[in-house]
């Protein structure tokens, strides 16, 4: 169970965050995020099919871009953010050598690639670049990237990650905290529970700034990565929604070419073909898009790991949930916008299906799911009513995001 921050801390927080993000702040120079962020790393090239290769990426769900890849010339970039206005996307592209007070501005633009995971020795520059940024495009972010909870104390520049993140956003300032992540997911090695520490820091730290939180995910092979199930996809993605993620992002979009890639295998061949990830990515982007609106209402109170071994009611005494059917999930607790409670129940396992058993601390004529096919809130649905109780079914990985009253 991750719940750390006491539940009255995190409630006097109120909903800022959820607040910061959807609506203008007082603060001029603030980032403000208008949607949820479902992005990569490896834009497309910018060629002759480029609007072609943009309409893929909008029809595949997608909400955002980061260039830095494909686009990383004043000429490509230009022609990038044509094609973002053009598709609905927004995009945070590269500086491109520019100056910051000649950094392109659009409706599309949300910001600039600054920097990928950075050391602790490099924030005081990194801080001065920000600084320079906001001062020259007020409101437009300053995106940095930090490394995982798994890198070294020299790549660091810390002795624990901890105080890695916590300096970089005393002394950065940004206005996202972002970090990428990969899980090994294979027979024999689970390393799953460090993702979920690693969301846990970036959590903590993104509610004590009061600020939006995003992380990089993994869809191809590549080192002793296997190519991730859909079903493994899903786990990486409803696993950041639950600890209040509002921006996941895949690795990769484009197959990078190099050493390091030799089976490719991203979302897109590096010859432009698609993969089986294309369509997966395609369903799985449709749900979150349809839940974004939600999620960006939402700030996290509490996240709390049910393992098969545990009594869910005593690690749920906290939650409104009163009983739940013993079994291997995720529960991400959250205050809305509005001042409902939501709760998001997560298979935790990427192999097999769940039918846990429910009870709501309110009767469930009164509880409301967001649908992932409209995004609206409608009545739960008993996914088998012949037996007693309210079931709910959830596919391996999934999972599903309920309203309750205040």
């Amino acid at each position: 169970m991750s719940n750390s921050l006491c539940l009255s801390v995190v409630l006097g927080m109120g909903v800022a965050l959820g607040g910061r993000c959807m609506t203008a702040s007082a603060e001029t120079e603030s980032f403000i995020q208008d949607r949820f962020a479902i992005g990569f790393w490896v834009d497309p090239p910018i060629g002759d099919d480029a609007d072609f290769r943009y309409k893929e990426i909008a029809d595949a769900n997608f909400t955002m871009v980061l260039g830095g890849f494909g686009a990383r010339t004043r000429e490509t970039v230009k022609k990038q953010i044509e094609l973002c206005e053009r598709y609905n996307l927004k995009a945070v592209v590269s500086r491109a050598g520019l100056p910051p007070d000649q950094l392109p501005e659009s409706p599309a633009v949300w910001g600039y690639m600054i920097r990928d995971e950075p050391n602790a020795m490099d924030f005081p520059d990194l801080r001065k670049t920000v600084e320079e940024i906001r001062a020259a495009r007020p409101g437009r972010l300053s995106y940095i990237n930090l490394f995982p909870n798994y890198a070294n104390e020299k790549q660091l520049g810390t002795k624990t990650y901890d105080d890695h993140v916590k300096r970089f956003v005393d002394e950065v300032g940004v206005h996202v905290l972002s970090m990428d992540h990969y899980p090994i997911m294979k027979p024999g090695v689970d390393n799953r529970q460090g993702y979920l520490d690693n969301m846990e820091t970036i959590r903590k730290y993104s509610l004590k700034k009061d600020i939006p939180h995003w992380n990089f995910f993994n869809v191809m092979p590549y080192g002793p990565h296997s190519d991730p199930t859909e079903a493994q996809i899903k786990w990486q993605i409803y696993t950041s929604l639950a600890y209040g993620s509002k921006g996941v992002l895949y690795f990769c979009y484009w197959t990078p070419r190099g050493g390091e890639f030799p089976k490719g295998g991203a979302i897109i061949t590096a010859e432009g073909r698609k993969t089986r990830h294309y369509e997966q990515a395609k369903r799985v982007n449709h749900d979150i898009k349809q839940l974004g609106p939600t999620l960006m209402s939402l700030t996290s109170i509490g996240v709390y790991r049910v393992n098969p071994d545990k009594n869910p009611d005593d690690v749920l005494k906290d939650a409104p949930i009163t009983n739940l059917t013993k079994g291997d999930y995720l529960v991400g607790l959250f205050k809305h916008a509005d001042g409902r409670w939501a709760v998001l129940l997560n298979n935790y396992s990427f192999a097999y299906t769940a039918w846990p058993t429910v009870v709501f601390s309110v009767p469930v004529e009164q509880v409301r799911e967001v649908c992932k096919k409209t995004g609206e809130e409608i009545p739960v649905v008993d996914d088998s009513p012949a037996m007693e109780g309210l079931q709910i079914s959830l596919d391996s990985g999934e999972g599903r995001l309920f309203l309750l009253p205040r």
